[in-house]
């Protein structure tokens, strides 16, 4: 049996931290406002010289090193994003040619928050049928770009940066380990709860994110809630069997209520958010190095993944470290 095992990751944030009272002097809100409906405290925002390629490369060297691999040995990359560079090529080529790897696979997969699971996923199958050997998953994101900055509701919630892991194809014979299983969903008829209201092909030019809330809120729970039970039962385990759960890096409220629904300890929900905000594909992979670099999790661990994005898109996945 064929598993992809995650072997190293790494992570990177722009230099600039805004704090929310900071944020407050520009727009109509107020530490306590944002932090009492999200938990969160603080953003990173990328600068000009600072892209959603550079941060990806930055990540995606981090993860290298951590996982003792050389950039040559990497055969795939899937970048998760939905503020690439340019229309195209690819950003994951950018981030190819900076590592000095060029002529493997790379490609970019767009499913906005969720985009981490949808590259994962994907790369799983296809380091499964043989297809590389080792691989490269990123979620990188400089969603500052697309914020409408006179909206307070949705400027506030999100931030830019990026989180990559190393995967490798690995025969085991016990079927222990690696990831074990993956489900991944969508739902296009919900678009207008949350989207970007320009494209290439629509307006010509890159839009703003538009956003409504409390109707995001109420799918996300119900969603997640769903494809959590999907994946365990996949897998033949219980939820009290999870080490660590790692979710999208959305909204305080959206962990808390999940985790009540499933019965799953909030001590064992890894929760960046206030540090972070929404840094959208990139937040999953990002929270996964922050717990895993202050030791938290572990060798030996069974860690679910999981996130909720526009489309709707929504995934998770289950892996034993």
């Amino acid at each position: 049996m064929i598993r992809s095992h995650i072997v190293g990751s790494g992570s990177a944030l722009p230099e600039r931290c805004v704090s929310n009272a900071e944020l407050a002097e520009k727009v109509d809100t107020s530490d306590d406002w944002i932090v009492e409906r999200t938990g969160i405290r603080q953003r990173y925002i990328a600068g000009d010289h600072e892209t959603t390629g550079s941060l990806a490369t930055e990540a995606a060297r981090k993860a290298l090193a951590d996982a003792g691999v050389e950039a040559d040995e990497i055969g795939l990359i899937v970048l998760a994003t939905a503020t690439p560079d340019n229309t195209f090529p690819a950003t994951a080529t950018t981030v190819q040619n900076a590592l000095g790897c060029n002529g493997g696979i790379a490609f970019d997969v767009q499913a906005v928050c969720s985009g981490f699971l949808y590259a994962l996923a994907t790369a799983d199958s296809m380091l499964r049928t043989g297809m590389a050997q080792k691989a490269l998953v990123i979620g990188a994101e400089t969603f500052s770009r697309i914020l409408d900055w006179e909206d307070r509701t949705t400027c506030v919630l999100f931030g830019d940066g990026a989180g990559a892991v190393v995967l490798e194809a690995r025969e085991i014979a016990d079927g222990f380990g690696g990831i074990l299983s993956t489900k991944l969903h969508a739902d296009g008829a919900h678009k207008e709860l949350l989207y970007v209201d320009g494209g290439p092909s629509t307006t010509g030019e890159v839009g703003k994110l538009r956003m409504k809330g409390r109707e995001v809120f109420r799918h996300a729970v119900v969603n997640l809630a769903d494809v959590l039970t999907e994946v365990l039962a996949n897998a033949g385990v219980a939820a009290s069997e999870i080490d660590w759960v790692v979710p999208h890096q959305a909204n305080s409220r959206i962990l808390d209520a999940t985790a009540r629904k499933l019965g799953l300890d909030p001590a064992r929900i890894v929760v960046t958010v206030g540090e972070h905000a929404n840094t959208s594909a990139a937040s999953v992979p990002l929270a996964f190095d922050v717990a895993r670099k202050d030791g938290r999790i572990k060798e030996g661990d069974l860690v679910m993944f999981e996130a909720m994005g526009g489309g709707f898109t929504w995934g998770a996945a289950l892996a034993r470290l």
